[in-house]
């Protein structure tokens, strides 16, 4: 079990690598070619568009065929988009590579679907939490890589992410182990049987459910927090001495605290809070964090929002992932974790769009007191979440 998870990690995290290097570059690029606020927006918010498109299709092709083929055939697309981001000198093209960039990262639930198969139940939040682990150490690593490749050329960064993602498929080819079995996990809250579009309508048709719960907090966490960080660089250009050349090294903080609590804190913090009241704080630290950014107008206000925000993120995702994947059927996994990227999908696009319009129009702070006041309404979904966290991972008295 370890030897898999190591290997996904790694790949995951070579795969991050690549991203993390060409996002910060993305809002400098596009306006350099002339977009307005709004237009950044519609760039960030079509790599959601194209990933919620073909999550579950990536899910349903994992659990036919397995997680190794689907991971593969993702990373290949990835490579794709990366050399068109390279030689992207319209802001069409820069669409076009953000688009392929989104079929690729489709794959996303098909990785935790991965790490779900291959972890003790018990252990799945800590494993899912070192997977998270590893793509933020990719995160932080990246975008100072990106910055600093700048000065070899505009080319630079998106050859050397296609470069990454080529070699890690040749990796993950001859070392990732195939995680799928054919038997199957059940459980008190398993779900019946469904297709993708039955999946996904039923999220929105019975949103009472266990899972359906879950998929909600996931995508209005992810929606407020990935939907608006993707702008920050605009807010920041424009009340600090930030440009492309330094912002890699901001966005390297933020991923460094993610890093530093999955794979130092989270698992300490399951043991003494348990899932669901760590999933209650990180959602009050993230929407806190969120609001923090509307205030920035110095550096400490700037490291306290990128120090909460990261801490609310660790905390929600792997123990809301961790919980979902023991409330559906195991043979059906891959596609709910798919489902669960739609519709964060379909919150990343949402978020984006609207936080570049109200940027245009209501001030550079507003998107972000809006995502923050989001996120703390997902409180009223997480009661009797206890029921389908590990008894083990119960809080103290």
């Amino acid at each position: 079990m370890k030897g898999k998870l190591t290997v996904l990690m790694i790949t995951a995290f070579v795969d991050m690598l690549g991203l993390a290097m060409i996002i910060p570059l993305l809002p400098f690029y596009a306006t350099k070619m002339g977009a307005s606020a709004t237009i950044v927006g519609i760039l960030i918010a079509a790599f959601s568009i194209a990933q919620l498109a073909s999550a579950p299709l990536w899910g349903r092709f994992s659990d036919h065929y397995g997680r190794r083929p689907a991971l593969l055939s993702g990373l290949l697309v990835s490579a794709v988009a990366y050399v068109i981001f390279a030689y992207a000198n319209t802001l069409s093209l820069l669409l076009l590579s953000r688009v392929v960039q989104g079929l690729g990262g489709g794959t996303i639930g098909v990785v935790q679907a991965y790490v779900a198969d291959a972890s003790d139940p018990n252990d799945r939040a800590k494993s899912l939490g070192w997977l998270s682990a590893a793509t933020s150490f990719g995160a932080v690593v990246g975008p100072a890589i990106g910055s600093g490749l700048i000065h070899w050329g505009h080319h630079a960064p998106g050859i050397a992410s296609a470069i990454f993602c080529i070699l890690i498929s040749v990796f993950a080819g001859i070392y990732l182990r195939e995680s799928k079995e054919d038997s199957q996990a059940t459980g008190e809250y398993e779900v019946a049987p469904q297709t993708s579009s039955r999946a996904v309508w039923s999220v929105i048709a019975h949103p009472k459910e266990p899972a359906q719960r879950l998929i909600w907090i996931y995508a209005i966490a992810i929606g407020g927090f990935y939907g608006t960080a993707p702008t920050l660089p605009l807010l920041l250009a424009n009340r600090l001495p930030i440009t492309e050349a330094n912002v890699g090294f901001f966005v390297m903080y933020l991923g460094g605290m993610g890093v530093f609590v999955r794979a130092g804190l989270l698992g300490r913090m399951i043991e003494w809070l348990g899932e669901a009241r760590l999933t209650r704080l990180g959602l009050v630290l993230l929407a806190v964090g969120l609001s923090v950014v509307a205030a920035v107008h110095s550096y400490l206000t700037l490291l306290l929002a990128l120090t909460l925000m990261p801490l609310g993120t660790a905390f929600v995702f792997p123990c809301v992932t961790a919980m979902l994947s023991r409330v559906v059927p195991k043979r059906q996994r891959g596609m709910y974790m798919g489902v669960q990227h739609t519709f964060g999908g379909v919150s990343r696009v949402v978020f984006p769009l609207a936080a570049g319009v109200a940027m245009d129009h209501l001030g550079l702070g507003f998107p972000f007191v809006i995502a923050g006041v989001l996120v703390l309404s997902t409180l009223l979904l997480t009661t009797s979440m206890e029921e389908y966290a590990p008894t083990r991972a119960a809080s103290v008295t």
